[in-house]
C-alpha cells in the first residue's frame, strides 16, 4: 500500500514538472518525421495481464522487426537523443498513475517473451513491472550493446534476457522499500551523469530452486535451443561446426 501511494506521487509530481518539455518534445517529434508523438505496444503486466505502454516515439513508421537491435535504420535523429536520454521513458508515469506499471519493479515485455520464458516470468509478474530495476541499469545500453554483436537477435535472446531475468529474480526475492529507494537514487544518478558504453557479458545460466530430470537432445547449431531456460549457455556459444549431445530440461520450454 505505502508503494503504491509513493508511485502515485512521485509519478504525478514528475508528470506535471515535465508536461511543458513533453509538450514541446511532442511538437517536435511530428515534425521530424511522420507520426503520432506517442508510441504505443502492448506489454505484459501484473498476473499476465496485458496493457499498452507509451512512449515518445522515437522511430520512423515504416515496416520492422518487433525488437529494436542494433543500428535501426528507423530511429530518428531526435530518436536517439531521446533514448540516450532515456526521456522517451517518461510517459510511462502515466502508466504507473493507471495502476499499470511501478515506479521499481522488473521491465515489462512484449508478451511473446514472456510465452518464451514463462517459468520465470510467472515469478516476475506476480508484481507490477516498473520503471527501473537492477537489469534495467546494466543493460541501460542494451541496444548499442547488441549492435557489436554478429547475430544481436540471438544474443538478446540466449545472453541478454537470461542475465535480465536472472538479475531481476533476485532483486524480487529481496526488495524492500529501502531497495527501492536506494535503486531510484541509483537511477537517477545514472541519467544524470551518463554511462560509458558497454562490453559485450558473458551468457549466464538461469537457476531454480529444484530442476526437473534431464533428457539429451540433439542439435545442430546453438541458435536451434535459444528458448530453452536451462541450457548451459556458455557450452553453446563454443560451438561452433560440432553437434555435442547438451543436457536440456524436459520441462523447460516455453509454454
Amino acid at each position: 500500500m505505502f508503494k503504491r501511494l509513493i508511485d502515485l506521487v512521485l509519478s504525478a509530481s514528475v508528470l506535471l514538472f515535465t508536461l511543458p518539455a513533453l509538450a514541446v518534445l511532442a511538437i517536435l517529434i511530428r515534425r521530424d518525421s511522420h507520426g503520432p508523438a506517442l508510441f504505443r505496444q502492448t506489454r505484459m503486466g501484473r498476473n499476465f495481464q496485458s496493457f499498452e505502454i507509451l512512449k515518445l516515439r522515437t522511430m520512423r513508421e515504416i515496416p520492422g522487426p518487433t525488437y529494436t537491435l542494433g543500428d535501426d535504420r528507423r530511429v530518428t535523429s531526435l530518436g536517439r537523443w531521446l533514448r540516450r536520454t532515456k526521456i522517451d521513458e517518461i510517459p510511462q508515469l502515466w502508466n504507473v498513475l493507471r495502476g499499470q506499471m511501478s515506479l521499481t519493479g522488473p521491465r515489462p515485455v512484449v508478451p511473446a517473451l514472456t510465452f518464451e520464458f514463462r517459468e520465470e516470468y510467472k515469478r516476475l509478474l506476480t508484481v507490477r513491472p516498473g520503471l527501473t530495476d537492477p537489469a534495467t541499469l546494466k543493460y541501460c545500453r542494451e541496444t548499442e550493446l547488441l549492435a557489436k554483436s554478429e547475430n544481436p537477435l540471438a544474443y538478446f535472446k540466449d545472453v541478454v534476457t537470461p542475465d535480465k531475468l536472472r538479475i531481476s529474480l533476485e532483486y524480487l526475492e529481496n526488495a524492500s522499500l529501502w531497495s527501492d529507494v536506494k535503486l531510484m537514487l541509483r537511477t537517477a544518478v545514472l541519467l544524470l551523469r551518463g554511462t560509458r558504453s558497454q562490453k559485450l557479458p558473458q551468457p549466464v545460466v538461469l537457476a531454480t530452486k529444484a530442476l526437473p530430470p534431464f533428457r539429451l537432445i540433439h542439435i545442430d547449431t546453438p541458435q536451434k535451443v535459444r528458448s530453452e531456460s536451462f541450457i548451459p549457455t556458455e557450452l553453446l556459444f563454443s560451438v561452433r561446426s560440432a553437434t555435442p549431445k547438451l543436457p536440456v530440461n524436459a520441462d523447460s520450454k516455453a509454454g
